[in-house]
């Protein structure tokens, strides 16, 4: 909508200012070439300047293979990888204890 309006290079700067920002469930559904742009265009914004928190449930070595074009996936994972402090979670959802939890009550 952003670019249908004109307000896509403001959107980008107010982006890059956030301090943290954060990218909940990455790679749910296939990546379009708009959206491996826009991400690149994120993350070169980003880079070294702000935080970026990325979650996803796939791991992290299949995002190149996830985002397809192997020349924008070597620039964003660069970017995005160089710098990172990875943290794997082990074990059975959360979400489902709680909801254990729910039904017994």
């Amino acid at each position: 909508m952003a670019r249908a309006d004109g307000s896509y290079a403001r959107l980008l700067a107010r982006i890059a200012r956030i301090d943290v920002l954060v990218i909940d469930d990455w790679a749910l559904s296939p990546a379009l070439e708009a959206d491996r742009h826009d991400l690149l265009e994120v993350i070169e914004d980003r880079y070294a300047n702000r935080s970026t928190i990325i979650t996803s449930q796939l791991p992290h070595t299949k995002w190149h293979e996830y985002l397809g074009d192997p020349t924008v996936a070597d620039a964003i994972l660069d970017r995005v990888l160089h710098n990172a402090h990875r943290l794997v979670l082990k074990g059975p959802s959360r979400r489902k204890e709680k909801d254990q939890v729910t039904a017994a009550a």
